[in-house]
């Protein structure tokens, strides 16, 4: 019974359907007729106009994404346990040739507008010192919190105020809009770039950048190629991507990982660490009672020593579910 990540969840059954029928020859690159579709179809998602260009990883999502909003000698503002300044090896600065991750604190891994004040206010204009360029938030948080729109609408307006661009890692974004049941440019906001995370939703080995300023991503495209992201079977990618757009199963995926995360939250009670806003599970629990869970044959990993996360997924099964609820409230 897997709850370690919904990285190891299976391929959707759609996904390997898709990847199928696009086995068939076409213009290599991104100049088949899938990706070339992909920019209609997430502007019908976010109900304006974008750019989506496909990328194999999350880490290249969002490292492609900042680095054609930031120079080197630029910055960006984001919370000191995002994924980009804790789980990446340090891609963001290889991408961007050394641009700085300015940390801000923040409750449940969320910036606010005050958090990102308190880091950029200090800052004086001058050679001597890094400037920010961009801010960038994860939607839903490391900690499986996710920013309402009005959240959203208040770092959009510093960011606009201060002059800097605002990027979403969005590598659970689906869990985010599956949550706050709002359309998903709201939950994007007034984004310039987003992250569109699939992997942990159901699709193999592609994610989509969107852009929603045009210019951002004609650089992109060149830095995609550069970095050595630029697939000659692209189609294999834009395929999972139409298969997890389709009849929305992006958003069914995610509900169904949602609601497995809501069954075991119920059974934790004063033991969550945080909101299950997403299908993220922080727990408190001993070393002894995290034995007696992995003796019952669930798998999730420590946090720390006196926690462990539970991640559910888009197949995670409603018993396995019920059992890991069962088994912590009999802890």
């Amino acid at each position: 019974m897997q709850f370690l990540s919904d990285n190891a969840a299976a391929v959707h059954p759609a996904v390997w359907e898709a990847l199928k029928e696009a086995d068939a020859p076409d213009s290599p690159y991104d100049g088949d007729a899938l990706s070339l579709a992909l920019d209609e179809c997430f502007s019908t998602v976010f109900e304006r106009p974008c750019t989506a260009l496909w990328v194999a990883t999350g880490t290249a999502a969002n490292c492609l994404a900042l680095a054609s909003m930031v120079p080197p000698h630029g910055g960006v503002v984001c919370h000191e346990e995002a994924h980009i300044e804790v789980d990446e090896g340090g891609a963001p600065g290889f991408y961007l040739h050394g641009a700085k991750l300015m940390l801000a604190r923040g409750e449940r891994a969320k910036l606010t507008p005050a958090a990102i004040r308190a880091v950029i206010d200090p800052i004086r204009d001058d050679v001597h010192q890094v400037q920010p360029h961009s801010i960038s938030i994860t939607q839903a948080s490391e900690y499986g919190c996710s920013y309402r729109p009005s959240e959203i609408a208040e770092i959009a307006g510093l960011a606009s105020d201060r002059g800097l661009r605002l990027h979403v890692d969005g590598a659970r974004f689906a869990n985010a809009v599956a949550y706050l049941g709002c359309a998903p440019g709201e939950a994007a906001g007034p984004a310039d770039a987003l992250s569109f995370g699939c992997i942990k939703n159901g699709a193999m080995s592609a994610e989509a950048i969107v852009f929603f300023d045009p210019a951002l991503a004609e650089v992109a495209r060149y830095r995609r190629k550069r970095a050595g992201h630029l697939q000659s079977k692209g189609r294999f990618l834009a395929a999972q991507l139409h298969a997890m757009l389709v009849d929305d199963l992006w958003l069914a995926n995610a509900r169904h990982a949602n609601g497995a995360a809501q069954e075991i939250a119920a059974a934790c009670g004063e033991r969550l660490m945080h909101p299950v806003e997403a299908n993220e599970l922080f727990v408190r629990c001993t070393a002894s009672e995290r034995e007696v869970l992995r003796g019952r044959g669930f798998g999730f990993y420590d946090w720390g020593d006196g926690a462990a996360r539970f991640v559910t997924a888009w197949n995670t099964r409603e018993d396995d579910a019920r059992s890991l609820a069962q088994a912590i409230a009999d802890l």
